[in-house]
Protein backbone atom coordinates (compact mmCIF):
# COMPACT_ATOMS: atom_id res chain seq x y z
CA UNK A 1 0.00 0.00 0.00
CA UNK A 2 0.96 3.62 -0.52
CA UNK A 3 1.79 5.82 2.48
CA UNK A 4 0.88 9.51 2.30
CA UNK A 5 2.86 11.09 5.17
CA UNK A 6 0.61 13.24 7.39
CA UNK A 7 -2.51 12.34 5.37
CA UNK A 8 -4.90 9.41 6.04
CA UNK A 9 -6.01 6.82 3.51
CA UNK A 10 -9.75 6.86 2.82
CA UNK A 11 -11.57 3.81 4.14
CA UNK A 12 -14.27 2.04 2.16
CA UNK A 13 -16.91 -0.65 2.48
CA UNK A 14 -17.71 -3.34 -0.06
CA UNK A 15 -21.26 -4.31 -1.03
CA UNK A 16 -22.21 -6.43 -4.04
CA UNK A 17 -18.67 -6.10 -5.39
CA UNK A 18 -18.66 -2.28 -5.29
CA UNK A 19 -16.25 -0.27 -3.15
CA UNK A 20 -18.04 2.61 -1.40
CA UNK A 21 -16.12 5.69 -0.29
CA UNK A 22 -17.32 8.94 1.31
CA UNK A 23 -15.80 12.42 1.08
CA UNK A 24 -17.14 15.41 3.00
CA UNK A 25 -16.21 18.82 1.56
CA UNK A 26 -16.03 21.16 4.55
CA UNK A 27 -14.15 24.04 6.19
CA UNK A 28 -10.89 22.79 7.70
CA UNK A 29 -8.42 24.35 10.12
CA UNK A 30 -5.21 22.74 8.89
CA UNK A 31 -2.19 22.86 11.22
CA UNK A 32 0.84 23.44 8.99
CA UNK A 33 3.29 24.19 11.83
CA UNK A 34 2.87 23.79 15.60
CA UNK A 35 0.02 26.12 16.54
CA UNK A 36 -0.09 27.64 13.04
CA UNK A 37 -3.45 26.94 11.40
CA UNK A 38 -4.74 27.92 7.96
CA UNK A 39 -8.50 28.33 7.62
CA UNK A 40 -9.15 26.51 4.37
CA UNK A 41 -11.51 24.05 2.74
CA UNK A 42 -10.75 20.35 2.58
CA UNK A 43 -12.19 16.86 2.77
CA UNK A 44 -12.90 14.80 5.90
CA UNK A 45 -11.11 17.29 8.12
CA UNK A 46 -7.88 17.23 6.12
CA UNK A 47 -5.97 19.34 3.58
CA UNK A 48 -5.13 17.63 1.28
CA UNK A 49 -8.06 15.25 1.55
CA UNK A 50 -7.53 11.57 2.33
CA UNK A 51 -5.81 9.44 -0.30
CA UNK A 52 -8.03 7.10 -2.29
CA UNK A 53 -6.44 3.76 -3.18
CA UNK A 54 -8.00 1.33 -5.66
CA UNK A 55 -7.06 -1.41 -8.14
CA UNK A 56 -7.58 -1.71 -11.90
CA UNK A 57 -10.99 -3.15 -12.62
CA UNK A 58 -12.55 -1.98 -9.34
CA UNK A 59 -16.09 -0.68 -9.43
CA UNK A 60 -16.23 2.26 -7.04
CA UNK A 61 -18.82 4.69 -5.71
CA UNK A 62 -17.70 7.89 -4.00
CA UNK A 63 -20.35 9.89 -2.17
CA UNK A 64 -19.35 13.54 -1.99
CA UNK A 65 -21.27 15.47 0.69
CA UNK A 66 -21.15 19.27 0.55
CA UNK A 67 -20.84 21.04 3.91
CA UNK A 68 -19.50 24.22 2.30
CA UNK A 69 -21.29 27.54 1.85
CA UNK A 70 -21.40 27.21 -1.95
CA UNK A 71 -21.78 24.57 -4.64
CA UNK A 72 -18.86 22.30 -5.43
CA UNK A 73 -17.90 19.17 -7.39
CA UNK A 74 -14.98 16.76 -7.73
CA UNK A 75 -13.01 16.15 -10.90
CA UNK A 76 -11.11 12.87 -11.02
CA UNK A 77 -7.93 14.26 -12.48
CA UNK A 78 -6.40 11.94 -15.09
CA UNK A 79 -8.99 9.17 -14.74
CA UNK A 80 -10.94 7.80 -17.68
CA UNK A 81 -14.52 8.17 -16.43
CA UNK A 82 -17.93 8.68 -18.10
CA UNK A 83 -18.71 12.30 -18.98
CA UNK A 84 -21.42 12.63 -16.31
CA UNK A 85 -18.89 11.55 -13.63
CA UNK A 86 -16.09 13.92 -14.65
CA UNK A 87 -17.15 16.70 -12.27
CA UNK A 88 -17.03 19.82 -14.48
CA UNK A 89 -20.62 21.12 -14.35
CA UNK A 90 -19.93 24.34 -16.27
CA UNK A 91 -19.58 22.34 -19.52
CA UNK A 92 -20.59 18.74 -18.75
CA UNK A 93 -23.75 16.91 -17.66
CA UNK A 94 -22.01 16.30 -14.33
CA UNK A 95 -23.99 18.20 -11.66
CA UNK A 96 -23.04 20.84 -9.16
CA UNK A 97 -23.37 19.64 -5.57
CA UNK A 98 -25.29 22.33 -3.73
CA UNK A 99 -24.70 23.07 -0.01
CA UNK A 100 -26.32 20.42 2.15
CA UNK A 101 -26.58 17.95 -0.73
CA UNK A 102 -24.50 15.04 -2.03
CA UNK A 103 -23.73 13.27 -5.27
CA UNK A 104 -22.55 9.71 -5.85
CA UNK A 105 -19.76 9.45 -8.39
CA UNK A 106 -19.54 5.88 -9.64
CA UNK A 107 -17.30 4.37 -12.30
CA UNK A 108 -15.01 1.47 -13.12
CA UNK A 109 -11.24 1.89 -12.85
CA UNK A 110 -9.95 1.43 -16.40
CA UNK A 111 -6.58 3.25 -16.10
CA UNK A 112 -3.41 1.22 -15.49
CA UNK A 113 -1.67 1.38 -12.09
CA UNK A 114 -0.37 4.88 -11.41
CA UNK A 115 -0.80 8.16 -9.54
CA UNK A 116 -3.66 10.62 -10.05
CA UNK A 117 -5.42 13.34 -8.08
CA UNK A 118 -8.87 14.74 -7.35
CA UNK A 119 -9.98 18.35 -6.88
CA UNK A 120 -12.90 20.74 -7.12
CA UNK A 121 -13.95 21.96 -10.56
CA UNK A 122 -16.43 24.64 -9.41
CA UNK A 123 -15.16 28.16 -8.72
CA UNK A 124 -11.71 26.66 -9.17
CA UNK A 125 -9.72 29.85 -8.54
CA UNK A 126 -11.14 29.93 -5.03
CA UNK A 127 -11.88 26.33 -4.09
CA UNK A 128 -8.65 24.68 -5.25
CA UNK A 129 -6.59 27.42 -3.64
CA UNK A 130 -8.42 26.91 -0.34
CA UNK A 131 -7.39 23.25 -0.35
CA UNK A 132 -10.02 21.12 -2.11
CA UNK A 133 -7.66 18.49 -3.50
CA UNK A 134 -6.30 15.03 -2.76
CA UNK A 135 -4.45 12.00 -4.10
CA UNK A 136 -5.90 9.07 -6.05
CA UNK A 137 -3.66 6.02 -6.48
CA UNK A 138 -4.31 2.98 -8.65
CA UNK A 139 -2.30 0.14 -7.15
CA UNK A 140 -0.65 -2.72 -9.03
CA UNK A 141 -1.99 -6.01 -7.61
CA UNK A 142 1.02 -7.91 -8.99
CA UNK A 143 3.81 -5.64 -7.76
CA UNK A 144 6.35 -7.29 -5.46
CA UNK A 145 9.66 -5.45 -5.78
CA UNK A 146 8.85 -2.03 -4.27
CA UNK A 147 9.58 -1.88 -0.52
CA UNK A 148 8.53 1.70 0.27
CA UNK A 149 5.91 3.69 -1.63
CA UNK A 150 5.23 7.33 -0.68
CA UNK A 151 2.82 9.94 -2.08
CA UNK A 152 3.78 13.62 -1.78
CA UNK A 153 1.44 16.43 -2.85
CA UNK A 154 2.72 20.01 -2.98
CA UNK A 155 0.70 23.13 -2.05
CA UNK A 156 1.24 26.89 -1.87
CA UNK A 157 -0.68 29.36 0.29
CA UNK A 158 -1.17 33.07 0.79
CA UNK A 159 -1.70 33.67 4.52
CA UNK A 160 -3.26 37.01 5.33
CA UNK A 161 -1.67 39.32 7.88
CA UNK A 162 1.95 38.24 7.41
CA UNK A 163 4.65 40.71 6.46
CA UNK A 164 7.45 39.26 4.33
CA UNK A 165 10.28 37.99 6.48
CA UNK A 166 8.16 38.00 9.63
CA UNK A 167 8.34 34.89 11.81
CA UNK A 168 5.14 32.89 11.56
CA UNK A 169 3.60 32.88 15.03
CA UNK A 170 1.02 30.41 16.35
CA UNK A 171 -2.39 31.66 15.28
CA UNK A 172 -5.27 30.92 12.92
CA UNK A 173 -4.72 32.55 9.54
CA UNK A 174 -7.25 33.36 6.85
CA UNK A 175 -6.21 32.56 3.28
CA UNK A 176 -6.37 34.77 0.21
CA UNK A 177 -7.14 32.22 -2.52
CA UNK A 178 -6.91 34.86 -5.27
CA UNK A 179 -3.38 36.02 -4.48
CA UNK A 180 -0.35 34.75 -6.40
CA UNK A 181 2.00 36.16 -3.76
CA UNK A 182 2.55 33.02 -1.68
CA UNK A 183 4.26 33.05 1.72
CA UNK A 184 3.85 29.45 2.93
CA UNK A 185 4.44 26.15 1.18
CA UNK A 186 3.52 22.62 2.25
CA UNK A 187 3.97 18.97 1.40
CA UNK A 188 0.86 16.98 2.33
CA UNK A 189 -0.43 19.95 4.31
CA UNK A 190 2.69 20.43 6.47
CA UNK A 191 5.59 22.89 6.35
CA UNK A 192 9.08 21.80 7.42
CA UNK A 193 10.08 21.05 10.14
CA UNK A 194 6.58 19.60 10.69
CA UNK A 195 6.71 17.35 7.62
CA UNK A 196 6.94 13.71 8.69
CA UNK A 197 10.20 12.01 7.56
CA UNK A 198 10.00 9.00 5.26
CA UNK A 199 11.76 5.96 6.79
CA UNK A 200 13.69 3.67 4.44
CA UNK A 201 16.19 0.84 4.85
CA UNK A 202 19.39 0.04 3.02
CA UNK A 203 18.59 -1.98 -0.11
CA UNK A 204 14.97 -0.83 -0.34
CA UNK A 205 13.43 -0.08 -3.69
CA UNK A 206 11.67 3.22 -3.00
CA UNK A 207 8.97 4.90 -5.06
CA UNK A 208 8.05 8.56 -4.66
CA UNK A 209 4.73 9.67 -6.20
CA UNK A 210 4.69 13.43 -6.76
CA UNK A 211 1.75 15.67 -7.61
CA UNK A 212 0.67 19.32 -7.73
CA UNK A 213 -2.79 20.71 -8.44
CA UNK A 214 -2.62 24.43 -7.62
CA UNK A 215 -0.71 27.26 -9.40
CA UNK A 216 3.05 26.92 -8.97
CA UNK A 217 5.48 24.45 -10.47
CA UNK A 218 7.93 22.63 -8.21
CA UNK A 219 11.32 21.19 -9.23
CA UNK A 220 11.59 18.40 -6.66
CA UNK A 221 15.16 17.40 -5.82
CA UNK A 222 16.60 14.39 -3.99
CA UNK A 223 19.99 14.42 -2.26
CA UNK A 224 22.45 11.52 -2.26
CA UNK A 225 20.62 9.39 -4.86
CA UNK A 226 19.50 9.27 -8.47
CA UNK A 227 16.02 8.16 -9.48
CA UNK A 228 14.47 6.69 -12.59
CA UNK A 229 11.40 8.45 -13.94
CA UNK A 230 8.91 5.59 -14.03
CA UNK A 231 5.48 7.08 -14.82
CA UNK A 232 4.04 10.36 -16.10
CA UNK A 233 0.48 11.38 -15.18
CA UNK A 234 -0.17 7.80 -14.10
CA UNK A 235 1.00 6.35 -17.42
CA UNK A 236 3.96 3.95 -17.56
CA UNK A 237 7.09 5.06 -19.39
CA UNK A 238 8.65 2.36 -21.56
CA UNK A 239 11.68 0.97 -19.71
CA UNK A 240 14.15 1.97 -22.43
CA UNK A 241 12.84 5.54 -22.31
CA UNK A 242 13.17 6.07 -18.56
CA UNK A 243 15.78 8.67 -17.67
CA UNK A 244 17.99 8.94 -14.61
CA UNK A 245 17.61 12.24 -12.74
CA UNK A 246 17.83 13.82 -9.31
CA UNK A 247 15.43 16.72 -9.96
CA UNK A 248 12.04 16.59 -11.67
CA UNK A 249 9.74 19.49 -12.45
CA UNK A 250 6.21 18.88 -11.19
CA UNK A 251 3.97 21.37 -12.98
CA UNK A 252 0.43 22.22 -11.94
CA UNK A 253 -1.80 19.29 -12.83
CA UNK A 254 1.06 16.81 -13.23
CA UNK A 255 1.99 13.63 -11.41
CA UNK A 256 5.30 11.81 -11.70
CA UNK A 257 6.32 8.46 -10.24
CA UNK A 258 10.06 8.07 -9.64
CA UNK A 259 11.92 5.09 -8.23
CA UNK A 260 15.37 4.54 -6.72
CA UNK A 261 17.47 2.08 -4.75
CA UNK A 262 18.32 3.06 -1.17
CA UNK A 263 22.09 2.59 -1.25
CA UNK A 264 23.53 5.61 0.57
CA UNK A 265 22.74 5.64 4.33
CA UNK A 266 22.00 8.87 6.11
CA UNK A 267 19.33 11.52 6.50
CA UNK A 268 18.70 12.99 3.07
CA UNK A 269 16.71 16.08 2.07
CA UNK A 270 13.96 15.95 -0.52
CA UNK A 271 12.63 19.39 -1.42
CA UNK A 272 11.48 21.89 -3.99
CA UNK A 273 14.41 23.72 -5.55
CA UNK A 274 12.75 27.11 -5.82
CA UNK A 275 14.48 28.94 -3.01
CA UNK A 276 11.46 30.79 -1.62
CA UNK A 277 9.49 27.54 -1.48
CA UNK A 278 11.79 26.03 1.16
CA UNK A 279 11.36 28.83 3.67
CA UNK A 280 8.57 29.76 6.04
CA UNK A 281 7.61 33.28 4.98
CA UNK A 282 11.20 33.97 3.85
CA UNK A 283 12.63 33.57 7.36
CA UNK A 284 15.97 31.94 8.16
CA UNK A 285 16.33 28.17 8.23
CA UNK A 286 14.84 25.33 6.21
CA UNK A 287 11.07 25.40 5.93
CA UNK A 288 8.16 25.01 3.59
CA UNK A 289 8.26 22.36 0.88
CA UNK A 290 11.05 20.30 2.46
CA UNK A 291 11.10 16.81 3.94
CA UNK A 292 13.60 14.02 4.57
CA UNK A 293 14.33 10.39 3.75
CA UNK A 294 15.77 8.75 6.85
CA UNK A 295 17.58 5.41 6.84
CA UNK A 296 16.58 3.19 9.72
CA UNK A 297 19.63 1.75 11.46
Amino acid sequence: MVITPDIPTLNYTIKNGIKYFELVAEPVNQEILPGVFIKGWGYNGSIPGPTIQVYPGDYISIRVINHLSEATSIHWHGLNVPNVMDGVPDVEPSPKIEPGHYFDYHFKITNPPGTHMYHSHVNVAKQDMLGLLGGFVILDPHEKNVNKDYLLLMQEWSLKGLKKGEKVKPDQYDLNPFSMDFNMFTINGKSFPSTTPMPIEYGDIVRLRLGAIQIDHHPMHIHGHQFLVEKADGNPIVINNRILKNTILVAAGETWDVIFTANNPGTWPFHCHISHHISNNLTDGAGGMFTTLVYKM
